[in-house]
């Protein structure tokens, strides 16, 4: 993955320093393995406090980025998507609401990592009609050129917004008249004794661990999805979609 453009990378310790301090949208940085001490230790320290996630590479990989040859050992990749915030769907929320018939549906996405995962299910909560979507910074991808092709463009329809801390946000829902509907294998109800006429927010786990227990215990319902064959668990973007249409169709009822 070569980035061309100037305008989507920071290069150099001393300018990549000064990018995180002034507040530049930094979707990852990548530090070449072995180098300590100085302007390093400052840009772990300042990209830490702005919750910017770095990864250590060899330096090889961090020349495929860019065709600057003197990288001094990091780079840094500015956020091409333009995020909303929590207001931006608030706001859809509110105006969609003057509607009788209208029943707001959020998605929460805790931790996917999978970049095609993420791209699947933003497809799918277009389609169903997903007022906004929140993801966590927090080991989650990032909404990529990978998650826009996947997603055959439906990330262009969609309010996508990025939380810090999830259990804040679930407070924050509560606090607008959500009730938060987690997807979970343990302790959980079929969606069929769910009322899903109700200003909703479903909380999609991680690929392999599911829903944080911190996140499962602020829920207001758990679901689950029937399995009657040998495998006990699906795919996080067919689980997604399945538990998308079942709110959507209990709706049309």
């Amino acid at each position: 993955m070569l980035v061309n453009n100037i305008k989507n990378i920071v290069v150099g310790r001393k300018p990549l320093l000064e990018a995180i301090k002034s507040g530049v949208e930094l979707e990852r940085i990548y530090i070449a393995e072995g180098i300590h001490g100085g302007i390093i230790t400052e840009i772990y320290k300042e990209a830490r406090k702005r919750k910017i996630r770095i990864n250590e590479v060899p330096s090889q990989k961090i020349s495929k980025f860019t065709r600057y040859e003197n990288t001094q050992g990091v780079i840094g990749l500015k956020s091409i998507f333009g995020y909303s915030s929590f207001e931006d769907i608030m706001q859809i929320v509110k105006q969609k609401s003057k509607d009788n018939d209208y029943y707001p549906l959020i998605l929460i996405l805790e931790q996917i990592q999978d970049t095609h995962n993420l791209g699947a299910i933003l497809r799918t909560a277009e389609a169903a009609g997903v007022d906004g979507v929140i993801i966590t910074i927090h080991n989650s991808a990032p909404v990529n050129e990978t998650v826009q092709k996947t997603s055959a463009g439906a990330v262009s329809y969609l309010k996508i917004c990025q939380s810090h801390n999830i259990a804040n946000t679930i407070d924050l829902l509560k606090q607008e008249g959500f009730w938060i509907l987690g997807s979970s294998l343990e302790n959980a109800q079929e969606m069929s004794g769910i009322d899903c006429k109700l200003p909703l927010a479903l909380i999609i786990g991680n690929e392999e661990k599911g829903l944080r227990k911190l996140t499962a215990d602020k829920c207001d319902f758990l679901a689950k999805i029937p399995m009657k064959g040998k495998i006990q668990s699906l795919n996080v973007s067919v689980a997604t979609g399945i538990l998308l249409y079942k709110i959507v169709e209990s709706r049309l009822k």
